[in-house]
Parts: C-alpha cells; sequence; structure tokens
C-alpha cells in the first residue's frame, strides 16, 4: 500500500463495523486506562478536555529518547513557547543527542463559549490532540526501529495536511515543523480563536509560517450541491486528512463523510481519522457509513507503544481508489 502515509504495518483491513465497534468497546471496558499527560491510572476520563477553566492553556511535551527512559509527557502551566534540552549522554551514544526535549505551547481557550455557545466543543484544548501531537513529536525527535511511528514522517516532512475541526488549532502549532504545509479548518466561529493561537505561538504568522487558515462548515459544504462545490470551497491538493476527536454528534457524521469524501483525491489523499471512544452507537454510524462510500478502503489502526493508538482511542486509516474516478464515466 505505497501511497499511504501510515504505517499498516499493525493495522487491519476493515469490512464491517459491527464487529469491529465491538471489539473496541470490549477493550475499552476491560483495563484502566493511562493517559502520558498523567502517571496515574483511572478507568474515568470525563469528557476528553484537558482543562476547561484556563483561558491561557500551557501544554507540555517531554520527548524522551527510548533508551533514556525519562519522564511521560505531561501538561502543566508553562510561561511561553519554548524548547529545552537534556544533554546528559552516556558511553555509546552521540554525544550531540540530547536524552529528552522539553517543548512548551500556549493555547488560548475560550471557556465563555464552550459554556455559552451551544454545540461548542472546539473552543478547548482535548486529551486526543494533546496525545496525537505527543506522538507525532516523539517520533520526530527521537525515531526507533523497536518503536516506529504509525506516520511515515519522511513523506509527512514533503505533505500538505488539511485538518477538519481544528478547534483552537493546537495541532497546526504543534505539527508545522515536521510538515511541508498545514492547513487549518473549522467553522466560522472559531476562526478567531485560531488566529488567536496562531498569532500567538508564530509572531510573524501569516508570513513566513508553514501554517494557514481557513473556514471550512462541513454541513454548508454538504448543502451545496455537488455541481458547484468545487468553485466554492477550493484547496491545494491535500496529502493528509486529519480528523482529530470530532466524531461526537449524530447530526454531524453525514456531512462529515461527504466532506472527507469531497476533499480527497483518489489514490493521493490519505485519511487519518482518530476518535475517542464515547457514544458506542454514533462510532458505529460513522464507521458504517464511511465503510459503505463507494470504493474506500478503511484500515485500523492499532497495538503501538503510543497511547493514542490504544483505548480510549481507535484509529483509523482510509483511502479512495482511483477506480471511483473510472466508474463514473
Amino acid at each position: 500500500m505505497k501511497r499511504y502515509n501510515v504505517n499498516l504495518r499493525s493495522s487491519s483491513l476493515l469490512n464491517h463495523d459491527k464487529y469491529q465497534v465491538f471489539i473496541l468497546y470490549t477493550e475499552l471496558q476491560a483495563k484502566d486506562y493511562q493517559s502520558p499527560s498523567s502517571n496515574e491510572k483511572t478507568s474515568f476520563r470525563g469528557l476528553g478536555h484537558v482543562d476547561s477553566h484556563q483561558d491561557i492553556l500551557s501544554v507540555h511535551f517531554t520527548l524522551t529518547d527510548p533508551v533514556a527512559e525519562l519522564s511521560h509527557t505531561s501538561t502543566v502551566p508553562e510561561s511561553s513557547l519554548k524548547s529545552r534540552s537534556r544533554r546528559r549522554t552516556r558511553k555509546g551514544r552521540d554525544s550531540h543527542r540530547p536524552d529528552a526535549i522539553e517543548l512548551d505551547i500556549q493555547i488560548a481557550q475560550d471557556t465563555t463559549s464552550l459554556r455559552s455557545r451551544k454545540g461548542d466543543t472546539g473552543s478547548v484544548v482535548w486529551k486526543a490532540s494533546v496525545d496525537f501531537a505527543s506522538a507525532i513529536l516523539q517520533a520526530a525527535h527521537f525515531p526507533s526501529d523497536d518503536h516506529p511511528s504509525f506516520l511515515d514522517l519522511a513523506r509527512l516532512r514533503e505533505s500538505h495536511v488539511l485538518e477538519l475541526g481544528s478547534g483552537t488549532g493546537i495541532l497546526g502549532v504543534a505539527l508545522s515543523p515536521v510538515v511541508r504545509h498545514y492547513t487549518c479548518t473549522d467553522i466560522h466561529d472559531l476562526m478567531p480563536l485560531i488566529h488567536k493561537n496562531l498569532a500567538l505561538n508564530f509572531p510573524e504568522w501569516p508570513h513566513g509560517c508553514n501554517v494557514s487558515l481557513t473556514p471550512l462548515d462541513w454541513i454548508e459544504l454538504a448543502k451545496t450541491p455537488s455541481n458547484t462545490r468545487s468553485r466554492l470551497f477550493k484547496f491545494d491538493p491535500i496529502d493528509l486528512l486529519l480528523i482529530v476527536d470530532c466524531i461526537y454528534h449524530p447530526s454531524l457524521i453525514s456531512p462529515l463523510l461527504t466532506t472527507i469524501d469531497f476533499l480527497t483525491t483518489p489514490d493521493v489523499t490519505t485519511v487519518l481519522v482518530v476518535v475517542e471512544l464515547r457514544a458506542e452507537d454514533v462510532v458505529r454510524e460513522f464507521l458504517s457509513g464511511w465503510l459503505n462510500m463507494p470504493e474506500w478502503e478503511v484500515w485500523r489502526v492499532g497495538n503501538g507503544k503510543d497511547a493514542i493508538t490504544r483505548r480510549p482511542y481507535a484509529m483509523w486509516v482510509g483511502s479512495k481508489r482511483l477506480a471511483s474516478i473510472h466508474g463514473s464515466e
């Protein structure tokens, strides 16, 4: 499967959504969960946001050399975007390679909108985004044959990544160093918040920065006649279409699937979907709808060492075959 940006060695091709979802929720109930942002195991995570009371949240990543066995990633209050390295080296190791790199990202949250605007969940930082960013940054800074990334990082650095439902824009900020270009998208109401966070972390933004921002409402796209969508919703070719923790409300599933199908270029675009397992019926409806779209192949990515590939998350990668174009002629 050369066209994928995702490592499929520990993945399985899906053909039955009900069995897949049953297995996921059986596993979810089997054991307690431990996030890299905490050393404590728990069977309850709440809704999944990091801290919805902070107007400015500092997300702290500790990236460690697997040999060093230092601390796990955590989220704690810090003052500014910065990077620190600890260079305690040992015999036989590269003296220029640090044992750990610590990164801090400041993210503004709109805590008022979370409580006052109906259906607004994108105005705060969610744990899925932190855990996803942690896995990518860890692999980018400390690649390991014993712990291969679920993404092909060499290809990722050459890719245009477009994220649906960017929320606060935290992934655009965190992953910008490891991609060619990153496009944040979300509804119009969240544009000011994402704009604020890009300016907060990239003082010269939008100049000299590989992150862009554009509004994209899935419902508006789905309601637009198919023969005019290409004129109204224009994007550069997308290598990786990223959807992290956006599957939570039944009314958004159909518009989301329509948007995924529209933005995907057959045999070019890889779609990566990460969900935190909450409402079983919603996850089942999404997966069933995706599997039933013509010419799509969907794989589950799992069984890795990264927290994002295990409970309480599920990760799928999909690609649309070029045959879909030939079939429409």
